[in-house]
């Protein structure tokens, strides 16, 4: 059973969310403000972070970034009323893979998290590299590899969007120093790691071809 941290102080929002992930089989620990979710989080392993952004405390940016410190790639998504630009951006610098907008369908965050961490997206296979989402664990012809934070976030991204263009600015929001030469260093380090064939489309971004 995947298991989702949730952080949202709106108590009928929250007794929502938590009712409808768990009518699809998902565990969910709820928290109403941010230094009750640290806890959780330190204390347990999850498979998702949904974290609100104004609640008590610690808001979600400042936990997620303290996670993402401490080296926790644990997949997170913010829900906000925050809808302005710089509020957005910062979500997904901070490392969040997607920011969902208040006011929204509950069904709206289930197609999310499914798409995220449902059981079709838990294992993915690209030639010889094995990927377990739901444990972080990376294979290559069924031995183990090890990746730095940064690596794995990145690896995290194209393995799930493979086939797909992504923005060369979402890649720099992985970086702890974002510049085009530190992306371009992490992207080679981990194409010699994995031997996947990450591809530079230029002038737009990165795409992990698997045809």
């Amino acid at each position: 059973m995947k298991r989702i941290l949730l952080l949202e102080d709106d108590t009928l929002l929250g007794e929502t969310i938590v009712q409808l992930l768990e009518n699809e089989s998902y565990s969910v620990d709820w928290a109403q403000d941010g230094e009750y979710a640290a806890g959780l989080s330190y204390d347990n392993s999850y498979d998702l972070y949904i974290f609100d952004v104004n609640v008590p405390f610690l808001d979600g940016f400042e936990l997620l970034e303290a996670l993402r410190d401490a080296r926790d790639v644990t997949p997170a998504l913010f829900i906000s009323a925050r809808v302005d630009l710089e509020s957005i951006s910062q979500g997904f610098k901070t490392g969040a893979f997607d920011y969902i907008k208040k006011p929204f369908f509950p069904e709206e965050l289930l197609i999310r998290v499914d798409a995220r961490i449902g059981v079709s997206q838990q294992m993915i296979t690209v030639g010889d590299i094995t990927y377990d989402a739901a444990a972080k664990e990376v294979r290559r012809g069924g031995e183990v590899l090890q990746l730095g934070s940064v690596q794995m976030i990145l690896f995290d991204l194209f393995m799930s969007r493979h086939n797909t263009v992504i923005d060369k600015t979402e890649l720099l929001e992985c970086l702890e120093h974002p510049s085009s030469t530190a992306l371009r260093v992490a992207i080679n380090k981990l194409r010699q790691t994995t031997g996947l064939n990450i591809k530079n489309i230029r002038g737009v971004g990165y795409m992990l071809e698997t045809g």
